[in-house]
């Protein structure tokens, strides 16, 4: 199914300087502070899989993976900090800082240093558009389209997207950058749907929240979603059971939605509904290596094993494999080699990963798919939503595709807007792909093949 192992193969997360046959990937994280549940799960699920590549295959195509770490506490001053120590090591893949404020403050960073800027499932909306943001990734879910989603479910709860008018929605939002940036659709798509929203700021790091609770009893809305992190999401759903809200008429975004926000919220908890990007659990392939050829030989880098599979470890590990496949693609066209940012770059561009293919990787099941191009930096990424039972997540949707004709517009003048701004001119993507047709089929070819 995959290449053979290399003689040789070890587990490394190595500090030292950089060799010429190593990529690496500098670590943004946080373990410790209020939304250190977030950041171990995450940051470990992603180290877990550079570890499984590393033991099982010796890296990408004899490439070793490395990495480092810096503790951010979620804080944007440590973030940069963080970046200007960090970004100086040879043969940097890309930056993943899981933070939208961190990552606002890297975009000019980044883009004058010619690196790309993961931000999977958050930042801004607008950097979807890679005509104006070339180096910013925002995979699998912006804002935007998690909002789009959010909306076309609650629809299908109320029967139908025409239900909806007439109805109130209330937006719990955490008080960030990250909370506060899908204020703008959520007000245009009451408009479009007729619907009123109501849209409550809860101050981080969230840990009260009876006034807005009491607002919302007030209000009397037909649904609450909840657009928390770290935690004020328990501390929410167990102030909706005291205020006497249905738990079921509460939907969390994607940063609301995991076993460390459920748990510790106990019964409140039985019946929460929130929107995922990938699945939680170890039946996946790719999980189940992870246990066999990362933690039993004892490099596992969760401290708590009973976390893996749990929906900030399984994203992580979702996480490190579109960093891999960009890697691979890009390798396809560069040649096997340590390669540098901007050729990372060109492959998370042409990061297309069709079922099939994520079959391959033992992934079947655990996410969709993805399909970035240069003008769509996010890869039409679907979600599903599921249902905590008490002890575990159920998937109760289908998987469904953002409106993307409703979008497409609203990011596009939000783009062209910060061009002008910054005095920017668009990339050509049409007449750019048009060029680099052959060589995007040959790594895409090459990459898949490396995969098996």
């Amino acid at each position: 199914m995959r290449a053979a192992l290399l003689a040789g193969a070890t587990l490394l997360g190595l500090a030292g300087g950089a060799r010429a046959d190593e990529q690496h990937f500098p670590l943004q994280s946080y373990r410790v502070g209020p939304y250190a549940a977030g950041g171990t799960g995450f940051f470990g699920g992603f180290i877990d899989y550079l570890n499984l590549i590393n033991s099982r295959d010796g890296g990408v195509n004899g490439v070793k993976l490395t990495w480092s770490e810096g503790e951010t506490q979620y804080e944007v001053e440590r973030g940069v900090e963080v970046y200007e120590r960090l970004k100086s090591r040879p043969g940097i893949a890309a930056w993943n800082p899981l933070s939208v404020g961190i990552a606002y403050a890297m975009i000019d960073r980044i883009t004058a240093d010619k690196v790309p800027l993961i931000t999977i499932n958050h930042g801004r909306t607008d950097s979807t558009d890679g005509r104006v943001f070339p180096y910013v990734f925002p995979l699998l879910l912006n804002p935007y389209s998690e909002t789009s989603g959010i909306v076309a479910y609650l629809g299908t709860r109320a029967g139908g997207l025409d239900k909806l008018k007439g109805k109130t929605i209330a937006v719990l939002y955490h008080g960030s950058p990250y909370g506060k940036e899908t204020i703008p659709i959520y007000e245009k798509l009451a408009k479009t749907y007729g619907f009123k929203v109501e849209q409550i700021e809860v101050p981080h790091p969230g840990n009260e929240q009876q006034s807005q609770w009491l607002t919302i009893r007030r209000l009397r809305p037909d649904f609450v979603v909840l657009r928390g992190w770290g935690v004020m999401n328990p501390v929410a759903l167990k102030t909706a059971q005291k205020t006497g809200f249905p738990v079921d008429h509460i939907v969390g975004n994607v940063w609301s939605n995991s076993e460390e926000d459920a748990i510790p919220a106990g019964d409140a908890a039985k019946g929460y509904v929130a929107i995922t990007t990938q699945a939680s659990g170890t039946e996946y392939p790719v999980i189940q290596e992870i246990v066999r050829k990362v933690y039993e030989p004892g490099n596992g880098n969760l401290a708590d094993k009973k976390r893996i599979g749990s929906v900030y470890h399984n994203l992580g590990v979702l996480n490190g494999i579109l960093n891999v496949e960009a890697v691979r693609i890009a390798q396809g066209r560069f040649g096997k080699r340590t390669l540098t940012g901007d050729e990372v770059r060109w492959g998370f561009e042409h990061l297309r990963l069709d079922e099939a293919w994520v079959a391959e990787l033992g992934a079947k099941g655990l996410f969709h798919s993805i399909n970035v191009t240069c003008a769509n930096h996010e890869g039409e990424g679907r979600v599903t939503f599921q249902q905590w039972d008490g002890t575990k997540w159920k998937v109760v949707s289908d998987w469904i595709a953002p409106d993307w004709a409703s979008l497409r517009p609203i990011i596009e003048a939000s783009s062209t807007a910060y061009a002008k701004e910054h005095g920017l001119t668009p990339r050509d993507c049409a007449a750019e792909e048009q060029a680099d047709a052959g060589a995007r089929n040959t790594a895409a070819e090459h990459a898949s093949a490396e995969s098996r």
